[in-house]
Protein backbone atom coordinates (compact mmCIF):
# COMPACT_ATOMS: atom_id res chain seq x y z
CA UNK A 1 0.00 0.00 0.00
CA UNK A 2 3.02 2.47 0.53
CA UNK A 3 4.01 2.25 -3.25
CA UNK A 4 0.68 2.94 -4.08
CA UNK A 5 0.37 5.98 -1.96
CA UNK A 6 3.70 6.82 -2.99
CA UNK A 7 2.77 6.74 -6.24
CA UNK A 8 0.04 8.79 -5.91
CA UNK A 9 2.15 12.04 -4.71
CA UNK A 10 4.05 11.54 -7.81
CA UNK A 11 6.52 9.25 -6.85
CA UNK A 12 7.68 7.40 -9.88
CA UNK A 13 10.54 5.31 -8.26
CA UNK A 14 7.67 3.96 -6.44
CA UNK A 15 5.40 3.26 -9.49
CA UNK A 16 8.68 1.51 -10.80
CA UNK A 17 9.17 -0.66 -7.95
CA UNK A 18 5.35 -1.77 -8.11
CA UNK A 19 5.77 -2.66 -11.69
CA UNK A 20 9.02 -4.69 -10.60
CA UNK A 21 7.18 -6.27 -8.10
CA UNK A 22 4.06 -7.10 -10.18
CA UNK A 23 4.31 -7.00 -13.82
CA UNK A 24 5.24 -10.69 -14.31
CA UNK A 25 2.04 -12.02 -12.51
CA UNK A 26 -0.33 -8.67 -14.21
CA UNK A 27 1.11 -9.72 -17.49
CA UNK A 28 0.72 -13.66 -17.02
CA UNK A 29 -3.09 -12.67 -15.88
CA UNK A 30 -3.66 -10.95 -19.26
CA UNK A 31 -1.78 -13.00 -21.74
CA UNK A 32 -4.11 -15.70 -20.65
CA UNK A 33 -7.10 -13.68 -21.12
CA UNK A 34 -5.72 -12.21 -24.55
CA UNK A 35 -3.77 -15.18 -25.56
CA UNK A 36 -1.30 -13.03 -27.73
CA UNK A 37 1.83 -12.05 -26.21
CA UNK A 38 2.03 -8.39 -28.33
CA UNK A 39 -1.09 -7.40 -27.16
CA UNK A 40 -0.44 -8.39 -23.72
CA UNK A 41 2.44 -6.21 -23.73
CA UNK A 42 0.31 -3.09 -24.92
CA UNK A 43 -2.56 -3.90 -22.24
CA UNK A 44 0.32 -4.66 -19.58
CA UNK A 45 1.43 -0.79 -20.40
CA UNK A 46 -2.06 0.32 -20.39
CA UNK A 47 -2.41 -0.72 -16.84
CA UNK A 48 0.65 0.66 -15.00
CA UNK A 49 -0.70 4.01 -16.98
CA UNK A 50 -3.92 3.60 -15.19
CA UNK A 51 -2.24 3.12 -11.82
CA UNK A 52 0.09 6.12 -12.23
CA UNK A 53 -2.98 8.08 -12.94
CA UNK A 54 -5.25 6.37 -10.35
CA UNK A 55 -3.22 5.90 -7.89
CA UNK A 56 -4.45 8.71 -5.25
CA UNK A 57 -8.17 6.75 -5.94
CA UNK A 58 -6.99 3.67 -4.12
CA UNK A 59 -8.87 2.34 -1.43
CA UNK A 60 -7.35 0.27 0.93
CA UNK A 61 -11.02 -0.60 2.15
CA UNK A 62 -11.68 -2.03 -0.58
CA UNK A 63 -9.30 -4.75 -1.24
CA UNK A 64 -5.70 -5.28 -1.25
CA UNK A 65 -3.17 -3.52 -3.46
CA UNK A 66 -2.73 -6.59 -5.44
CA UNK A 67 -6.18 -6.80 -5.87
CA UNK A 68 -6.82 -3.61 -6.69
CA UNK A 69 -4.24 -3.76 -9.67
CA UNK A 70 -5.26 -7.48 -10.69
CA UNK A 71 -8.92 -5.99 -10.82
CA UNK A 72 -7.41 -3.01 -13.51
CA UNK A 73 -5.25 -5.48 -15.36
CA UNK A 74 -8.49 -7.50 -15.97
CA UNK A 75 -10.68 -5.31 -16.88
CA UNK A 76 -8.03 -3.88 -19.15
CA UNK A 77 -7.65 -7.14 -21.17
CA UNK A 78 -11.43 -7.78 -21.06
CA UNK A 79 -11.86 -4.33 -22.75
CA UNK A 80 -9.44 -4.88 -25.31
CA UNK A 81 -10.68 -8.64 -26.15
CA UNK A 82 -13.76 -7.48 -26.27
CA UNK A 83 -13.03 -4.06 -28.71
CA UNK A 84 -12.33 -6.91 -31.50
CA UNK A 85 -8.45 -5.27 -32.14
CA UNK A 86 -7.22 -8.43 -31.15
CA UNK A 87 -8.72 -9.65 -34.46
CA UNK A 88 -6.85 -7.01 -36.70
CA UNK A 89 -3.45 -7.23 -34.98
CA UNK A 90 -3.35 -10.97 -35.50
CA UNK A 91 -3.82 -10.74 -39.81
CA UNK A 92 -0.78 -8.39 -39.56
CA UNK A 93 1.25 -9.75 -42.42
CA UNK A 94 3.95 -12.01 -41.49
CA UNK A 95 6.74 -9.98 -42.63
CA UNK A 96 5.78 -7.16 -40.03
CA UNK A 97 7.47 -9.89 -37.37
CA UNK A 98 11.12 -9.44 -38.60
CA UNK A 99 11.32 -6.35 -37.45
CA UNK A 100 9.96 -7.34 -34.03
CA UNK A 101 12.49 -7.37 -30.62
CA UNK A 102 12.80 -10.60 -29.19
CA UNK A 103 10.22 -11.52 -26.55
CA UNK A 104 12.14 -14.64 -25.03
CA UNK A 105 12.65 -13.91 -21.52
CA UNK A 106 16.29 -14.74 -20.12
CA UNK A 107 16.82 -18.08 -17.83
CA UNK A 108 16.46 -16.99 -14.52
CA UNK A 109 13.31 -14.98 -15.61
CA UNK A 110 12.16 -18.47 -17.43
CA UNK A 111 12.79 -20.14 -13.62
CA UNK A 112 10.98 -17.44 -11.62
CA UNK A 113 8.19 -17.44 -13.86
CA UNK A 114 7.87 -21.00 -13.98
CA UNK A 115 8.26 -21.39 -10.19
CA UNK A 116 5.38 -18.87 -10.09
CA UNK A 117 2.95 -20.20 -12.59
CA UNK A 118 3.10 -23.71 -10.72
CA UNK A 119 2.41 -21.85 -7.28
CA UNK A 120 -0.59 -20.23 -8.77
CA UNK A 121 -1.57 -23.21 -10.21
CA UNK A 122 -1.46 -25.27 -7.37
CA UNK A 123 -3.46 -22.53 -5.42
CA UNK A 124 -6.06 -22.93 -7.60
CA UNK A 125 -5.59 -27.11 -7.91
CA UNK A 126 -6.78 -26.00 -4.19
CA UNK A 127 -9.99 -24.82 -4.39
CA UNK A 128 -12.79 -26.27 -4.13
CA UNK A 129 -14.26 -27.44 -7.89
CA UNK A 130 -17.43 -25.39 -7.93
CA UNK A 131 -14.84 -22.33 -6.83
CA UNK A 132 -11.83 -22.36 -9.17
CA UNK A 133 -14.75 -22.74 -12.35
CA UNK A 134 -16.71 -20.10 -11.60
CA UNK A 135 -13.31 -18.04 -11.15
CA UNK A 136 -11.57 -19.42 -14.31
CA UNK A 137 -14.91 -18.28 -16.25
CA UNK A 138 -14.49 -14.65 -14.79
CA UNK A 139 -10.78 -13.89 -14.67
CA UNK A 140 -9.75 -15.78 -17.61
CA UNK A 141 -12.85 -16.18 -19.56
CA UNK A 142 -13.84 -12.33 -19.20
CA UNK A 143 -17.05 -13.43 -18.17
CA UNK A 144 -19.01 -11.34 -15.91
CA UNK A 145 -20.84 -12.49 -13.06
CA UNK A 146 -24.31 -12.85 -14.70
CA UNK A 147 -22.90 -14.78 -17.81
CA UNK A 148 -21.28 -17.09 -15.31
CA UNK A 149 -24.78 -17.87 -13.80
CA UNK A 150 -26.24 -17.93 -17.39
CA UNK A 151 -23.43 -20.41 -18.58
CA UNK A 152 -23.45 -22.23 -15.58
CA UNK A 153 -27.19 -22.19 -14.43
CA UNK A 154 -26.58 -21.23 -10.96
CA UNK A 155 -27.87 -18.62 -9.53
CA UNK A 156 -26.31 -15.33 -9.24
CA UNK A 157 -26.15 -14.61 -5.53
CA UNK A 158 -24.26 -18.53 -5.64
CA UNK A 159 -21.92 -17.45 -8.81
CA UNK A 160 -20.67 -14.32 -6.57
CA UNK A 161 -20.46 -16.24 -2.98
CA UNK A 162 -17.88 -19.13 -4.90
CA UNK A 163 -15.94 -16.11 -6.70
CA UNK A 164 -15.68 -14.20 -3.22
CA UNK A 165 -14.88 -17.11 -1.02
CA UNK A 166 -12.73 -19.00 -3.87
CA UNK A 167 -10.57 -15.19 -4.47
CA UNK A 168 -10.26 -14.89 -0.47
CA UNK A 169 -8.85 -18.75 -0.33
CA UNK A 170 -6.66 -17.44 -3.44
CA UNK A 171 -5.02 -14.36 -1.57
CA UNK A 172 -4.58 -16.76 1.61
CA UNK A 173 -2.21 -19.34 -0.39
CA UNK A 174 -0.51 -16.26 -2.43
CA UNK A 175 -0.01 -13.99 0.01
CA UNK A 176 3.77 -15.60 0.72
CA UNK A 177 4.62 -15.07 -3.27
CA UNK A 178 3.35 -11.88 -2.90
CA UNK A 179 5.26 -11.14 0.27
CA UNK A 180 8.52 -12.77 -1.47
CA UNK A 181 8.04 -10.32 -4.40
CA UNK A 182 8.25 -7.60 -2.48
CA UNK A 183 10.61 -8.21 -0.29
CA UNK A 184 12.57 -9.33 -3.51
CA UNK A 185 12.17 -5.51 -4.82
CA UNK A 186 13.14 -4.38 -1.31
CA UNK A 187 10.81 -0.54 -2.51
CA UNK A 188 13.70 -0.25 -4.67
CA UNK A 189 13.79 -0.52 -8.76
CA UNK A 190 15.97 -3.61 -9.96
Amino acid sequence: MALIRRAAAGDQSALTALYDGTNRLVFGLVLRILGDHATAEEVLLDVYTQVWRQAASYDGARGTPATWLFTIARTRAIDRLRSGRLGDERRRPIEAAENEPSRLANPEESSLDAERRALVRSALGSLAPEQRRVIELAYFGGLSHSEIAARTGQPLGTVKTRVRLGMSKLSELLRPLAERQAAGSGGQPR
